[in-house]
């Protein structure tokens, strides 16, 4: 078991993340939100890469497979909704609102 303290992540490693991402400036506020994104995330990850360890009959060990199957199947558990700009109700309707003009 790995423990680690009370931070999940380097504040430090964050903010060179977002600069490497091309952030010119990154606020404290900023930083410390990635970091609850990330440990939430990494939770999601962990419980669902135990899942299939478990279905594969691993009780205590935990391989890259199950952490890829994470990855590989998360398109099917994916929470975000589209945009209304994206839907064909939205797209018919801006069509027929711009044929009136």
């Amino acid at each position: 078991m790995i423990i680690m303290s009370d931070r999940e992540f380097s504040l430090y490693d964050i903010e060179q993340f977002l600069r490497e991402a091309g952030a010119e400036k990154v606020t404290e506020d900023a930083v410390l939100n990635l970091e609850k994104e990330l440990a939430r995330l990494a939770d999601k990850v962990t419980n669902k890469a135990i899942k299939y360890a478990a279905h594969a009959g691993r009780k205590k060990l935990i391989k890259k497979e199950d952490i890829l199957l994470t990855r590989s199947n998360a398109h099917q558990h994916n929470n975000y909704s589209r945009p209304a700009s994206f839907s064909r109700k939205a797209r018919m309707t801006n069509i027929a609102s711009n044929a009136h003009r």
